[in-house]
């Protein structure tokens, strides 16, 4: 907060429904936030439904929806596998 810069609170709203893991139904799944950018003007965002339906590869989809030379800040909700386990985590990206 040293910057004076604040965070909207649908920020902060987007956050919390992506930490959530709560969803009981498929539908309720499939419209779960996978990834968002964030921008002044407008925002995109991928769904945990359009992966692998309309998406094929997530995170080369998220790169490319990223602007060449304007900054964004992006929330993005990773899986990978190590040798030990399957991992999920959040990515804050500048």
């Amino acid at each position: 907060m040293a910057s004076g810069v604040q965070v909207a609170d649908e920020v902060c709203c987007i956050f919390y429904d992506m930490k959530v893991r709560k969803c009981s139904t498929p539908e309720e799944i499939k419209k779960r936030k996978k990834a968002v950018i964030f921008c002044l003007k407008e925002g995109k965002e991928i769904l945990v439904g359009d992966v692998g339906v309309t998406i094929t590869g997530p995170f080369k989809h998220f790169v490319g929806m990223l602007p060449e030379k304007d900054c964004r800040y992006a929330l993005c909700d990773a899986s990978f596998e190590t040798k030990e386990s399957r991992t999920e985590e959040f990515i804050f990206f500048l």
